[in-house]
């Protein structure tokens, strides 16, 4: 797929972010599918076209959601997704994240670049004044992307999400506005 500079809300020097699309389907869904051994057991995306069209549609039509595709620039081939639940606005201003890269892109840094542009749409366009991050104590890749994004960590919550059949533990990591600046 060729760049386009226009869908793109932010653009770092390796990837652009922008919305979730349902015509992102096909192509979000074999990514997916090729990277299962990279994201089991923390990560379950949707890996067939009904579902993604559900989960699309959710990022898509409800304001307390916003969903991001990090994209690589040259290509315009999805490296992997972020994405902002939990939205609370009024004086809470805080969404959660979730993220997830696809294996063709693991470990190239290219999902750091594609957070740093999303806390600064999160922080900028969207008003938010914190994110939070929920991550399994031993996915480690995962604390060390929210850490080298400046993320502290915040505690320790036990049985907190149910995951893949169980209550996990997590924990909290959060960025603020003013730690950002």
């Amino acid at each position: 797929m060729p760049h386009i500079a226009s869908r793109h809300l932010a653009e770092g020097p390796r990837v652009g972010i922008r919305h979730f699309t349902l015509q992102d389907g096909p192509e979000f869904t074999a990514r997916a599918r090729e990277s299962k051994d990279l994201h089991r057991p923390w990560l379950f995306p949707p890996d067939t076209e009904d579902a993604y069209a559900e989960y699309a549609g959710r990022l898509i039509d409800d304001p307390t959601k916003a969903g991001f595709l990090v994209c690589e620039r040259e290509s315009g081939d999805i490296a992997g997704f972020i994405n902002i639940n939990n939205i609370v606005r009024g004086g809470f201003r805080c969404g959660a994240l979730g993220y997830g890269a696809f294996a063709h892109a693991a470990g190239r840094g290219l999902m750091r670049e594609g957070l740093d542009l999303v806390i600064g749409h999160a922080f900028g366009p969207l008003g938010l004044h914190r994110l939070e991050i929920n991550a399994q104590p031993e996915n480690l890749a995962s604390a060390a992307l929210a850490r080298g994004a400046g993320f502290r960590l915040e505690g320790f919550s036990p049985k907190m999400i149910y995951i893949d059949g169980d209550w996990r533990d997590h924990e909290r990591w959060a960025l603020t506005a003013e730690m950002r600046a």
